[in-house]
């Protein structure tokens, strides 16, 4: 684990924006630069984190630790499910095949909780006992955990915002097949079962995720980032035994900026660099205590170090 002096000085070295020629159509996401190159994504992760579909600024290591999270968990459900990865050239990206992406986010969710405005707790507290189509009984607390882990898919609203789907809208709507739908379903659930006995075996509690799947020679597979902090939230098992949950996942940083008056309308906050530090350690901390394995951070300055190891892959 990287010290605390570490992480300060680390905060001047972030990865933001990676622009390249000769690597293809550029598009750029929330926490990704996307390049195009015939059948293949090149996807740089940066550094850049985003919370209540905002970008808020970024944190050191995250790109790095989102990147090399995954491709270890790919691992660990390959047997499940099959995945969109080609190579890992460079700790901060990922090549992979283009898939036709299912328009839908598979939210799975297996406690009550959450800030933002489609969480499980803020809907239910609001006195929705049917969110996303599931029936939720009278008297649950925030935090507690649901009788069985369940699946509440969203889907982007033209503004951009999550909205919230049913089993039966997705099929009503035509959004995605039957079988389809159901092939999902059931590979998000295995997936999630999984995740959830290896973090326990490493004092975690994976507490709900996001999964966004895809097609491929129309076998379904994923596409995006799994178990990372970023789209999984994971309370340690002490801290829940007691009582009180402490995220070290982006919940963390989610619930600073709710405490700020911040839910994504206006100018953000500007985070201080001591918190900065405390996000970056808790990303490491998932990283390390998941996989076993020390965090080593990549060769600085980045963006040279990702330009020479994609260096083969421009057509300059």
């Amino acid at each position: 684990m990287l010290t605390h002096e570490q992480l300060m000085e680390s905060i001047g070295k972030t990865v933001d924006t990676i622009v390249m020629n000769g690597l293809g159509e550029r598009s750029q996401g929330k926490v990704r630069d996307i390049y195009y190159r015939d059948d293949e994504l090149i996807l740089i992760t940066t550094d850049r984190v985003s919370a209540f579909d905002r970008i808020l600024g970024l944190i050191p290591y995250k790109g790095q630790v989102l990147n090399q999270l995954s491709a270890w968990w790919f691992e660990q459900v390959q047997d499940i499910v099959g995945n969109a990865v080609v190579s890992i050239p460079d700790p901060n990206v990922t090549i992979a095949k283009q898939a036709k992406t299912l328009p839908i986010e598979v939210v799975v969710r297996a406690y009550i909780t959450g800030v933002t405005s489609t969480s499980l707790w803020t809907l239910y507290d609001k006195g929705d006992r049917v969110p996303y189509g599931i029936h939720l009984p009278d008297g649950l607390q925030k935090n507690d955990p649901l009788p069985f882990p369940i699946v509440t898919p969203t889907t982007k609203a033209v503004s951009g915002h999550d909205e919230r789907l049913s089993s039966d809208e997705i099929i009503e709507r035509g959004i995605l097949l039957p079988e389809v739908w159901s092939d999902v379903k059931v590979k998000a659930l295995k997936v999630f079962k999984r995740g959830q006995a290896i973090a326990q075996k490493a004092g975690l509690i994976l507490v709900d995720t996001k999964y966004e799947f895809g097609l491929i020679d129309d076998e379904v597979v994923l596409i995006d980032e799994i178990h990372t902090p970023d789209s999984s939230r994971y309370w340690t098992q002490e801290s829940y035994d007691a009582g009180q949950p402490r995220n070290i996942s982006k919940e963390f940083l989610r619930e600073w900026f709710k405490e700020q008056g911040y839910t994504g309308d206006g100018i953000p906050p500007t985070m201080p660099d001591e918190f900065i530090a405390q996000v970056a350690a808790r990303y490491i901390e998932v990283y390390e205590q998941l996989t076993g394995q020390t965090f080593q951070p990549a060769e600085q300055p980045a963006a040279a170090r990702i330009a020479n190891n994609l260096s083969s892959y421009s057509r300059n």
